[in-house]
């Protein structure tokens, strides 16, 4: 059925909730896994304001943040594999939005399901920023298991 799955997280309860289904199904089927976070460029109006306050490596100090963040994220999603008896890869894609960091990601790995929670944003919030989850299923190839 599926062989290898790519489970997103950002860290959130909503996410681990998610990585969790993920990882059990993965067992059940004997399916690879790999684990992927990503962080997002760093927006012009954070640079300037960085800059303002006197920083004076500005991007390496974001960048510096955002691996550390990101290692934080996986390191969990990694232990909590490991509870469940799940082998699995990590990968960090920075400077990306996450619903095209998640779809390239499970393109260029050969995935056939990507599991990720749901932001459950609503109404005008979702209208406005958008729903990462609903990027993804809208751009994926491979099939999308939402959880909430």
């Amino acid at each position: 059925m599926f062989h290898h799955i790519l489970i997103a997280t950002d860290g959130s309860a909503i996410a681990q909730r998610a990585a969790g289904k993920g990882l059990a199904l993965a067992k059940q089927l004997g399916a690879r896994v790999t684990l992927v976070t990503v962080t997002e460029l760093w927006s012009i109006s954070e640079m300037v304001t960085s800059t303002k306050m006197g920083a004076s490596h500005p991007v390496e100090d974001y960048e510096a943040t955002m691996d550390a963040a990101a290692k934080e994220v996986l390191d969990a999603a990694r232990a909590a594999a490991e509870k469940a008896g799940v082998a699995c890869e990590t990968l960090h894609v920075a400077d990306a939005r996450p619903a095209d960091g998640i779809v390239s990601s499970a393109e260029k790995l050969g995935c056939d399901l990507i599991v990720m929670g749901s932001h459950g944003l609503r109404g005008l919030k979702r209208l406005v920023l958008g729903s990462q989850a609903a990027e993804v299923m809208a751009h994926a190839k491979t099939p999308v298991l939402i959880c909430p």
